[in-house]
């Protein structure tokens, strides 16, 4: 590999990347982040290994998807605003398309057996795949026993209690100020992350040394001009649908309801599914609870952002509504869809351009971490309710007083041995489990 240092990194050979990148981005966060890894830091030299690392810490403390973040911000790294614009975008297109065409022939032909078959061996896999997320994310971010009681307390609170995730997220954030200042040693963040790779790759286009650009610099007119430009985004969009819809109707309210989930996504895209699930099937009644989980199926056997469900429920929500009185409710589920991925990524565009440069500045200091160490961790309890009650709802389809799905069990089992033990790919688990859904159908088929 060549030691030379890239010299400049033209606009549209950046822009070539980022489209690749959107086609190419399977496996959730991690494999994302192990993408943008092996491509820019160790290919491509595009930036170096410690300032990669920089950003990927920064963007973690973000709510929202932290791979579409990461790439958004590298882009206005090396480009400015609209680098950074058009990187973020480029990353999540193509799973919105593909998410609407597999959310058409999910409702169009969900019903044939065949395929019916298939998500009924998805969703046992589902389950052991929300367990495993839990587990994962509370080996990275759960390190003293503090954490643990938040985490406990969390699950109880929505299982028990069934108390909002807004209401969680709140006393957590609260817990952790409260000891960010009392006990600071529980609530210091895990540097494991950071340390796992210090290898040196060549010089980068972006070093170690490389100063950081004018256009990153925290400027109070640019901040307000930026801003305005986001609010201005949110507003218009808002307005439309209410002028064209009227308030009380269903785009306006997956426009208010996607705009509060944005802001509680710390810890990543699992740990917005609680709320998600809460709002879109509990209180809106948008869709059921297997269908959130065969949208969450989906969701991982796309490219993207796995927090793209939301188009998924945004498009079932405008199909199912105009469903009645309407020949092709087709263009309505991609107005739900799109209204979705909208006000789902606004803000993490703008946290990147409006807020970095400030929030940059107080990366490491515990009064600003502590909350989120603390809200991460209660993170990690819902994501666990979640995965038990979609548990409940996969091995007894209709309910504690009718018979368990012995198949459901059995394949979930297995799914949760190949990611636990093995520690084989979402990707690998899903289909196989897909595969054992379908010899299900077959067999039973040849039985009767």
């Amino acid at each position: 590999m060549s030691e030379s240092q890239p010299n400049s990194i033209p606009l549209k050979e950046a822009l070539k990347f980022w489209t690749k990148l959107g086609f190419i981005s399977f496996g959730g966060p991690a494999g994302q982040i192990a993408v943008l890894h092996q491509e820019l830091v160790e290919k491509r030299r595009w930036i170096s290994e410690r300032r990669f690392l920089h950003a990927l810490n920064y963007c973690m403390l973000l709510p929202g998807p932290e791979a579409q973040q990461l790439v958004t911000y590298i882009g206005w790294l090396m480009h400015r605003s609209w680098g950074g614009i058009l990187a973020g975008t480029l990353f999540v297109l193509p799973s919105l398309f593909i998410l609407i065409g597999l959310s058409w022939v999910y409702l169009t032909f969900g019903q044939v057996p065949w395929i019916a078959a298939i998500f009924f061996g998805i969703k046992p896999a589902v389950t052991a795949i929300v367990l495993h997320a839990a587990v994962r994310i509370g080996k990275r971010t759960i390190h003293n026993q503090p954490l643990r009681w938040i985490a406990l307390g969390s699950f109880l609170a929505i299982f028990v209690l069934n108390l909002a995730f807004p209401i969680i997220v709140l006393i957590a954030a609260a817990i952790g100020i409260w000891g960010g200042r009392r006990y600071p040693e529980y609530f210091q963040q895990s540097n494991s992350q950071s340390k796992d790779n210090k290898q040196y790759y060549g010089p980068a286009f972006i070093d170690d040394e490389t100063p950081s650009p004018e256009h990153t610099q925290f400027k109070v007119r640019t901040a307000m001009m930026h801003g305005t430009v986001a609010v201005s985004l949110w507003v218009a969009p808002m307005a439309a649908l209410i002028l064209i819809f009227g308030w009380n109707t269903l785009y306006p309210q997956i426009a208010w309801f996607f705009t509060k989930a944005a802001f509680l996504t710390f810890g990543g895209a699992y740990a917005v599914l609680p709320y998600v699930y809460q709002g879109a099937v509990d209180q809106f009644h948008w869709l059921s609870a297997g269908q959130m989980m065969d949208g969450l199926a989906l969701g991982e056997t796309t490219p993207g952002p796995l927090i793209m469900v939301v188009a998924f429920v945004g498009y079932l929500a405008g199909h199912i509504q105009h469903l009645i009185g309407f020949s092709n409710p087709f263009w309505f589920g991609v107005i739900g869809a799109c209204v979705a991925t909208w006000f789902t990524f606004l803000p993490s565009f703008f946290f990147v351009l409006v807020g970095g440069p400030l929030i940059e500045s107080t990366h490491g200091k515990l009064s600003f971490t502590a909350p989120l160490t603390a809200i991460t961790a209660a993170v990690v309890g819902v994501i666990a309710n979640l995965g038990l009650f979609f548990a409940y709802h996969v091995f007894f389809p209709h309910g504690l007083g009718g018979s368990i799905s012995w198949i459901s069990v059995v394949i979930s089992l297995l799914a949760g041995l190949a990611l636990f033990k093995y520690q084989k790919g979402i990707l690998p688990v899903l289909a196989g489990s897909a595969l054992a859904g379908l010899l299900s159908y077959l067999v039973g088929s040849l039985l009767t």
